[in-house]
């Protein structure tokens, strides 16, 4: 289903090129374009920005155009120069990176995040006799396409851990044939479980994930991450996982005068999503939309203005039957516990004010209590 929906992208990709995105038949205050990532990797952010289109895109009242784009730093680059881009995908440590310097053209100011989405993970594979990163060192690694967001993740993981690789550039379908040949050593593409491509591999095949240890010498923008059998049972047998880091992915504008159509669509597009989240955590959308917290925070950045009026509104809704009390975010915390984000759950249950508790926790979809409230 995916490729016909690939293919669907790809079409009004083309389109946008061909002409401005106010020139499809509607106002350009209707019209919304969405810039994701490249067709050649098994991009999470392009089904992504089908799905929001799908879901979102009424015909009459929001149209939403998702773009194929180049991925990593070069989407913030184009969502910020590009006419007729109202919207982009990337990472959360590639967007505060620009946010720190001056790209794009010295106002990187302009720049506000919508919502920190998911997080993607690292999958290395590799041979099956390299059995560590440390193995890695001086051989031969795909680091996916060129200005990619898994090369721009990756080589700083390598540089910081001092693993010296000879990086080289190709899409995943290539480099597991290279992989197979014996040309490179391992191959690695961040994207959210499970990954399609990586769904396909066998571990009879001679490849197995290698894991990735998580160590605070990444960096604050890295999280520590599992995958499992229930991801890739091909790769991984029952009851066992392979430790690696992962991303986060965010949904980031370039700020407009306030009185801008761009600013109004922008915010129109806003309203519906938060509207109708949780529509996208059913199938048959990406399963990484049943980690969204819109509620969840980026540390020195700013929050487009409707997107954050949207978030105050929502907190100061009264607790209903629909918005889980406390006891039920507990329960989720003590499953978290147990898993991946076992860190971060215990930092959270240290909180007495669950808004900022639930920014923490992944998964919550909303803050849905009072400081009054408590936690134990």
């Amino acid at each position: 289903m995916f490729r016909a929906e690939l293919a669907h992208i790809i079409v009004l990709a083309l389109a946008a090129t061909a002409c401005p995105v106010d020139a499809f038949g509607q106002s350009g205050d209707n019209t919304v374009a969405i810039l994701s990532g490249g067709p050649n990797s098994d991009d999470t952010s392009l089904q992504t920005a089908y799905d929001l289109a799908a879901t979102l895109d009424d015909g009459a009242n929001l149209r939403v155009l998702p773009v194929v784009g180049g991925g990593g730093l070069q989407n913030v680059r184009d969502a910020c120069s590009l006419r007729g881009v109202d919207v982009g995908l990337t990472q959360t440590g590639i967007l505060s990176s620009v946010r720190r310097s001056d790209e794009p053209s010295g106002g990187d100011d302009r720049i506000v995040y919508i919502a920190k989405l998911f997080n993607e993970e690292a999958h290395l594979v590799a041979r099956s006799d390299i059995k560590s990163l440390a193995q890695l060192q001086g051989k031969k690694v795909n680091l996916d396409l060129p200005g990619s967001g898994t090369e721009y993740a990756m080589r700083n993981m390598l540089d910081r851990l001092d693993i010296r690789v000879e990086a080289v550039n190709m899409p995943q379908t290539t480099a597991f044939q290279q992989l197979r040949a014996g040309a490179i050593a391992a191959t690695v593409l961040i994207a959210g479980k499970p990954a399609g491509s990586i769904a396909a591999l066998d571990a009879a095949d001679g490849l197995h994930l290698l894991p990735i240890p998580y160590t605070t010498q990444l960096g604050e923008d890295i999280l520590p991450a599992t995958l499992t059998h229930d991801d890739y049972p091909a790769l991984i047998a029952p009851g066992e996982g392979v430790d690696t880091i992962a991303v986060g992915t965010v949904l980031f504008t370039c700020g407009s005068p306030r009185n801008s159509d761009r600013y109004r669509r922008v915010g129109k597009f806003v309203e519906m999503l938060f509207a109708r989240i949780a529509e996208l955590q059913r199938p048959p959308r990406h399963p990484k939309w049943r980690e969204v917290n819109l509620a969840a925070r980026l540390p020195g950045l700013d929050r487009f203005e409707p997107a954050q009026a949207w978030l105050d509104r929502a907190r100061d809704r009264p607790v209903t039957a629909e918005r889980p009390p406390i006891t039920a975010f507990m329960a989720f915390c003590e499953t978290l516990r147990r898993d991946t984000y076992g860190r971060l759950a215990a930092e959270c249950l240290r909180f007495r004010n669950f808004g900022e508790c639930s920014s923490l926790c992944v998964g919550v979809a909303r803050t849905t209590a009072t400081p009054e409230t408590g936690m134990p």
